[in-house]
This record gives C-alpha cells, sequence and structure tokens, in this order.
C-alpha cells in the first residue's frame, strides 16, 4: 500500500494500471473472484472508505464505531494539497471539511483511485464502504467485490437499472455480505410496521402513497454552469468516472452532482430508498409492471424541479388481488431554478404530497408515507419512532402478530452489517438481495421522469421497456473510454 502521503502508489504507473485492471477486475478475461478473503471469519475486519467526504465521513465514522479498522481512504480530493479555493461557497466549505478525515484516520493509505487501492490491497483489506456520487456506485462496488470484499453502498444503490441487477447477481456469486446505506432500514419501529401491514393490519393493500421535499438542491438547468479552473487537490477526470465528461465548476462537485441525469438521480433516486422501503419491504414487492410520471422542470441535462409518479405492481400475498399501486411525490410546488444564484427558488412552503381525499385531516408535514388497504390507513415516518392507524372495527378482532423479523443490534445499519461481516448473522436487512430490486424499481421512475406523460411497461426479465427500444439506454448506458463495465 502507499504511505498515507502519497496520492497515488508510486510504483504502478497510471498507463500501467490501466491495462492491469481490465484483466484483474474482468472486463478482459471474465469473472475473477477470491473467496477466501469473503469466507473469512472476521472480529476487526479493515476497511478501505472509497469517498471520504461528505456522507463518506458518516460511513466512514460509522463502520469504525462498529467495529471494522479503517486502513485506506480513498478520495478524488487530496485534502492536504487543497491550498487556496475559489468558487461556490458552499461547495469551498465542503472541500475544506475533508482536511478531517486524513487527520482523524492519519493512520491509513491514501488514493484518489479506488481500483488502484484495489489492486494494491490484496488480503490487507476485507471490506469498503462507497460513498462516492451515484455514477460511481456500480464500478467500485462490483471491483470490491470481485476482489472479495464486504460492501456498503450508499443508496441508490446504483445509477442505472442494468448496473442494480449485477451487483444482486454478483453479490449472490459471491456470497460477500453487503448492505445498503438506507439507514432506517435497521430501526425497529420500522420492521414492526412490516410485521404489522404483512399481518392484515390494514387488510389487503391497495395503495401506497410516499413524498418528500428534496429536491432542495439545484435542479432543472438547460445548461451548464461556467466553467472554472480545476483546484490542483481535486483530479477531475477521475471524479467524472464512467460517465460523460463534464468541465469542472464548484457548482456541480461536491454536492450539487445530485441535480445531473449523467451523475446523480435526482430526489428520486436520492430520497426514495429511504421513504419507499417499508412499503416495498412489507408487500415483498418484486418489480413493477408499469410507471408513469408528471413533472415539471426537467431538462436534457437535469431532473425535475418536482414530480407525481404512480407504478402499478402485480398481486403478491398482502395486496389486493388486482394488485396495488405505489405513488412518488417529490419537489415544492412552484419552485423555480434561478441560474445566477444556482438554487431552486421556493414560491411558498408547501411540498408536493398527496390529496386530502389520502390524507383526510392527516398532516402531510408530519408522515412520510401512507399504506392504504381495504380496512384502513397506516401513516409512517422513518425519522421518528412513531405511526399511526387509522381503522375501522375491524382492528377489535386483530390478531396482533408475534415478531418474525430479525432485529439489528442496536437499530444500526453498520452494526448490522458488521455482524454479518463477522459471522453473527447470514446478511444484514438491505442487502442487495433486497436494495437491489428496490433500486431497480426507482430507477425506471427515473427513466419515467425523463419521458413524462408516458405509461411506460416493464419486462423485467428481458430489463425491457416494452415497444420502447431507444430507451434502452437508459437502462444500460455507455461507460467512457477506460471504463469498461467490470462484469
Amino acid at each position: 500500500m502507499t504511505s498515507p502521503q502519497s496520492p497515488k502508489p508510486s510504483r504502478v504507473s497510471r498507463r500501467t494500471f490501466h491495462r492491469a485492471a481490465a484483466t484483474t477486475f474482468g472486463a478482459a478475461a471474465g469473472f475473477h473472484f477470491f473467496p477466501a478473503l469473503a469466507d473469512k471469519k472476521l472480529e476487526k475486519p479493515t476497511l478501505a472508505a472509497i469517498g471520504a467526504g461528505g456522507k463518506g465521513l458518516s460511513d466512514i465514522n460509522g463502520a469504525a464505531k462498529a467495529g471494522f479498522q479503517v486502513v485506506s481512504l480513498v478520495d478524488v480530493v487530496d485534502a492536504r494539497r487543497l491550498g487556496n479555493l475559489s468558487g461556490d461557497k458552499k461547495a469551498v466549505s465542503r472541500l475544506k471539511k475533508l482536511s478531517g478525515v486524513r487527520e482523524q484516520y492519519n493512520d491509513a493509505s491514501f488514493y484518489r483511485d479506488y481500483r488502484e487501492m484495489l489492486a494494491d490491497a490484496g488480503d490487507k483489506v476485507d471490506a469498503v464502504t462507497v460513498s462516492t456520487p451515484d455514477h460511481h456506485h456500480f464500478h467500485a462496488s462490483a471491483m470490491a467485490m470481485l476482489a472479495g470484499k464486504h460492501v456498503y453502498c450508499q443508496k441508490p444503490l446504483t445509477h442505472g437499472i442494468w448496473e442494480a441487477r449485477m451487483l444482486n447477481e454478483l453479490a449472490n456469486r459471491t456470497g460477500v455480505k453487503t448492505q445498503m446505506g438506507n439507514q432506517a432500514h435497521a430501526n425497529d419501529h420500522m420492521r414492526r410496521c412490516v410485521e404489522l401491514v404483512r399481518a392484515g393490519i390494514v387488510g389487503k393493500v391497495q395503495e401506497i402513497h410516499a413524498w418528500t421535499n428534496r429536491p432542495i438542491w439545484p435542479q432543472g438547468f438547460a445548461k451548464p454552469p461556467e466553467k472554472e479552473p480545476v483546484p490542483d487537490a481535486i483530479d477531475w477526470q477521475q471524479w467524472c468516472g464512467p460517465a460523460p465528461f463534464v468541465d469542472y465548476s464548484s457548482r456541480i462537485a461536491p454536492f450539487a452532482w445530485r441535480g445531473w441525469w449523467d451523475y446523480g438521480t435526482g430526489a428520486l433516486g436520492d430520497m426514495a430508498c429511504h421513504i419507499m422501503d417499508m412499503g416495498f419491504w412489507a408487500m415483498d414487492a418484486k418489480s413493477a409492471r408499469s410507471v408513469r410520471a408528471t413533472q415539471a422542470g426537467a431538462t436534457d441535462l437535469s431532473p425535475p424541479i418536482n414530480s407525481v409518479l404512480k407504478w402499478e405492481f402485480d398481486a403478491t400475498p398482502y395486496s389486493a388481488q388486482n394488485g396495488f399501486a405505489y405513488h412518488w411525490y417529490d419537489g415544492y410546488i412552484d419552485a423555480k431554478f434561478d441560474r445566477q444564484s444556482w438554487q431552486l427558488i421556493k414560491n411558498g412552503d408547501e411540498y408536493n404530497h398527496p390529496s386530502k381525499e389520502v390524507l383526510g385531516d392527516v398532516d402531510f408535514s408530519r408522515y412520510g408515507s401512507v399504506i392504504i388497504g381495504d380496512a384502513g390507513k397506516l401513516f409512517f415516518n422513518r425519522s421518528r419512532n412513531n405511526w399511526v392507524l387509522e381503522t375501522g372495527e375491524s382492528i377489535d378482532g386483530f390478531d396482533w402478530p408475534d415478531q418474525s423479523l430479525p432485529r439489528a443490534s442496536e437499530q444500526n445499519s453498520y452494526v448490522e452489517w458488521m455482524d454479518a461481516v463477522s459471522g453473527k448473522i447470514d446478511q444484514a436487512a438491505s442487502h442487495f438481495g433486497h436494495s437491489g430490486p428496490m433500486t431497480e424499481m426507482i430507477l425506471l421512475g427515473v427513466i419515467a421522469q425523463r419521458n413524462p406523460e408516458e405509461t411506460l411497461r416493464w419486462d423485467s426479465r428481458s430489463m425491457t421497456i416494452r415497444g420502447r427500444d431507444d430507451l434502452s439506454k437508459l437502462v444500460r448506458r455507455e461507460y467512457r473510454k477506460g471504463w469498461e463495465s467490470p462484469v
């Protein structure tokens, strides 16, 4: 490994590395896996953090508190070379906070390219966290699993549907322990509500509604911001990675990338893995059969300022006979993108939410979702340990179920992942077998946002949208040269 002061391994040139990486990670030579690494029972597993700023820092600290030993940091920003920065003030502030990570974990080796870290790691790294922008999730997670590393990846699991399917399949083939970072999945009150819905507390489910005030970052712009000089501390080619290249601007990174189709997945990709999770889990849903979106403000570059979506699902044991609908609402009503300030300007404090017919007298701002069955409603908020039932007389005879889902240690997603890695449990609950299909469903909605006012009919087996071969490029996109798929 490199020394903590070195930005990348000195004995491997970038050109030589990229030739070797294709063979090491399977792009040229097919599937390679090192089962001895994944099968180890580990009491103090070593961790490499891919993405060390922003959400990366909380993932690093969460994993460290759970018992992982942080031995490597990977980030396109070398915080020890930041020097003088200019540009967007919020972006500059976020970049400067990266220096604290290097000081906190000053014994950890540092890399700018996770491919180099994985090529150099051998058996010195047992697990990785992936806390990059969305467009790197697939490559970083897949390469880590191919190298026998356990993976904790932030939501959404991937940037595209095909990528989510591949990570699910790869997790099954390698047997590594996986977890997606939708932390509320580990909360007791979410798991109890899943048990109650499956036990029939609201009857057979007909529809589910979920909503958020996001986006609160810039979305809905029609052309990129003005080009800025790339700071010496940032490897911008590496930041763009497998996605299309764009000129550097502090109004893109380190945060506002969520508002770019090429790098993020908008409010839907950011928040639905949190807010739609309980309903998706409770219904034991698989793939949607169709989706339709309405939206305002989307452009060829950027996701919408607000949107409403509806997925249709086939029946499950917990739904009505003809299946159920899942509705999504995001964004502030009548918000506008202001190019001069590069911000969304709100016109009032009301954001998209279900109608009064759905909510009744319930204050939408107190909850994030509601499950509606033929015998009542369950209102849920992932962030608070409370939920509200509206039912009729049928509740008098309801047989309250015993606990059927395992509970996460300390109600903590990092601890639950650690329990899986150390062999205490088989897998964490939001493993890629659960989070992969949910991500597929959500990203199908992202495609609908880009093709509004049209019902898209989904064929899950072939991963195609019926009658829309032109949309296959949104299901599986091409990568930049040098970033071929590792699987």
